[in-house]
């Protein structure tokens, strides 16, 4: 019987394979990749995919803004992220397109996750252009009174940060990681907050259609080609690749049997929990890319979408009755921070459940199990937030319940002033990361914690909590059947679920 190993929480998880479990590894990162992403970037923009070349934009230009996110994703990152030198040549070739750098800002949009620091904004660009740099880099503020308006799009106002209209021409610099991660995504990001939980509203992350996340940004970039030429650039990242002791994770069947016969994962157990999360983080990463495109952010950042997919995809030959989800001890956003029960429940429900293509991974009605301890810890000051929401679900999880506190927490004056000074995330951020986690919770009959701490947590976001995995799958086999068909999600990175050819359902008339 085969051994696997999923790393939940601060340390990896060894237990045997049941006979109708089903490992889910990502494909192995390709071996083909751009060596030189500064010549890749400048191709790019000589020959986009639509509208016109950057040099022909900005001629007779003044100003440019070029839009960034920070590289939350993907998860693990790397401090030798291929989006740097492509930040760097973006701004060269507006220099070479006659927009010197003292004439440029550099944008950088977080969304609801905490602005932010000089310290973090350094590692965005090489030391050699933050020298020669002569230009403005900001910080999007979500709560800054003076936000330009667009018009309307899907019920809502659109606003904008004003260095995007108060300017000649707006570059965005992207990976292409999701439909709502990217793209013209930057471009909700650099607006209000409630667009960008409203954002929230996608089946899945890796498909346009149901997304209002994806309809909203693409409302935003046509609202502001109206005035102004915008041009994207989008990466195709390839999965990030484990070096060290975890070579080969979770590519590897190899490399996980190893992992899960290892001395060394029984010894992590027995070390402080701080100890293990600087070994773990301690472990070299590469992120290579394969693919970069130019032209309107929607179109690059889709065709980039498709050629990262490309590499990222696992076919599956049917629907699960279960879905494991191991969840690392670790947030989506930056800085990496300890998760709160919410925050780890948005890593599993919504982010890793969401990647699917074509139909949902879980069918209709079963049960996902989260590998977690779902201690409730809120890192101080960064997370203050999510306490908010934990006071209001304990009134219950109604939309009607939630929408009250939302709004009540959008007018908490501390709140918003430690979001302001780049301490903490945005009062609305825990809302969004519980909007984001529906879609998995509709689809499932039960959401089953595994290696539950607290108790209580779990059973405030209406999860059943469990002493460890296999505890977790006989409750989830005692209510789906012995036949339960079992997937194990290996990672992160986490494979982009897709059936199998043979296996999509017919839709023919």
């Amino acid at each position: 019987m085969f051994r696997i190993a999923l790393l939940a929480g601060s340390r990896p998880l060894a237990f045997e394979m049941p006979e109708n479990g089903t490992a889910l590894p990502p494909p192995s990162p390709p071996k083909e990749r751009i060596v030189d992403v500064t010549a890749a970037v400048r191709d790019a923009f000589s020959f986009p995919l639509a509208g016109a070349p950057l040099a022909d934009l900005a001629r007779g230009k003044q100003r440019a803004t070029i839009v960034v996110e920070p590289p939350a994703l993907p998860v693990p990152g790397s401090p030798r992220d291929p989006r740097i030198e492509a930040l760097v040549a973006t701004s060269d070739e507006l220099e070479a397109a006659g927009i010197p750098s003292r004439q440029q800002t550099i944008l950088v949009v977080a969304g609801l996750a905490r602005k932010p620091a000089r310290q973090e904004l350094a590692a965005l660009v090489t030391p050699e252009f933050a020298r020669r740099f002569r230009g403005l880099i900001a910080v999007h503020d979500l709560e800054t009174p003076d936000l330009a308006t667009l018009g309307d799009a899907e019920g809502m106002t659109l606003f904008v940060d004003r260095a995007l209209v108060e300017t000649d021409l707006v570059v965005t610099m992207s990976a292409a990681e999701s439909v709502l991660h990217g793209g013209p995504n930057l471009l909700l990001a650099a607006g209000a907050a409630e667009a960008l939980q409203a954002a929230q509203d996608s089946p899945s992350l890796l498909e346009t259609g149901g997304s209002r996340g994806w309809r909203l940004a693409l409302a935003f970039e046509r609202a502001l080609e109206h005035g102004i030429p915008v041009i994207g650039i989008s990466l195709a990242l390839a999965p990030p690749r484990l070096g060290g002791l975890a070579s080969g994770y979770p590519y590897d069947a190899r490399a996980v049997g190893r992992i899960a016969r290892s001395n060394l994962r029984r010894a992590l157990a027995l070390i402080p929990r701080a100890a293990r999360w600087r070994m773990m983080t301690a472990a070299p990463i590469d992120i290579a890319t394969t693919a970069v495109f130019a032209g309107p952010p929607s179109v690059a950042h889709a065709e980039a979408l498709l050629a990262a997919l490309a590499t990222r995809t696992t076919e599956i030959e049917c629907e699960f009755d279960v879905l494991c989800i191991p969840i690392p001890d670790t947030t989506l956003m930056l800085p990496r921070e300890r998760p709160n029960p919410l925050a780890a429940a948005a890593f599993g429900l919504g982010y890793a459940f969401r990647r699917w293509r074509d139909r949902p991974p879980l069918s209709e009605g079963g049960a996902i199990v989260l590998a977690h301890g779902f201690e409730r810890h809120f890192a101080h000051p960064g997370q203050q937030p999510y306490r908010a929401f934990f006071a209001a679900v304990r009134y219950g999880r109604e939309i009607e319940n939630l929408a009250r506190a939302a709004r009540e927490t959008r007018t908490d004056a501390r709140a918003l002033a430690l979001y302001r000074r780049g301490q903490s995330c945005h009062p609305l951020l825990p809302f969004a990361d519980w909007d984001a986690c529906r879609p998995a919770i509709a689809r499932a009959g039960s959401v089953i914690a595994a290696g539950c701490h607290d108790a209580a947590a779990a059973r405030q976001l209406g999860f059943i909590p469990s002493h460890g995995v296999g505890h977790a799958l006989e409750l989830a086999i005692g209510v789906m059947g012995e036949n339960a068909r079992i997937g194990f999600m290996l990672g992160p990175p986490y494979a982009a679920l897709r059936p199998a050819a043979d296996t999509s359902p017919d839709t023919s008339p």
